[in-house]
């Protein structure tokens, strides 16, 4: 027997899920006039960010950073160079070593997507927000690693 006998709507879990995915469908939406995939645009919007504290990562640090498997982050990157927005280049400090760094148009790209999924969001979390210390709360320690 379940602990939600009034079914699975009442189920954090069951009902986390469906929040994920219907979130997910409008940050796809968001950037698909973009050409970008959500993890595109994580891994873009990223790499920007640290490049903008001055750090060029590297790709596991990316990984790292974005909480995205390795493997899944060398393609995003694969596929981000071959769109002309990410550049992997030598790390100067380690000659063995490439760091990533957004191009020009990357930039250009990163911009208005992040312009894009914070609008998106803001519309999605407007019901939620009434409250938004409660949400962000909430959110921040259920992601806490």
């Amino acid at each position: 027997m379940t602990r939600f006998p009034e079914g699975p709507a009442t189920s954090p879990g069951f009902l986390l899920w469906h929040t994920t995915l219907r979130w997910q469908r409008v940050m796809a939406a968001a950037l698909a006039p973009l050409d970008l995939t959500h993890v595109q645009f994580v891994i873009l919007a990223s790499t920007w960010w640290l490049n903008g504290q001055g750090e060029h990562p590297k790709q596991s640090r990316l990984s790292d950073y974005t909480g995205s498997d390795a493997r899944m982050t060398s393609e995003v990157v694969g596929r981000l160079i071959a769109k002309g927005l990410l550049e992997r280049t030598r790390d100067p400090e380690d000659a063995r070593a490439k760091v990533l760094t957004v191009t020009s148009d990357g930039a250009a790209v990163a911009a208005r997507a992040i312009d894009a999924v914070e609008a998106a969001d803001e519309a999605f979390f407007a019901p939620a927000l009434k409250r938004p210390l409660d949400l962000v709360t909430l959110l921040q320690t259920l992601a806490a690693r």
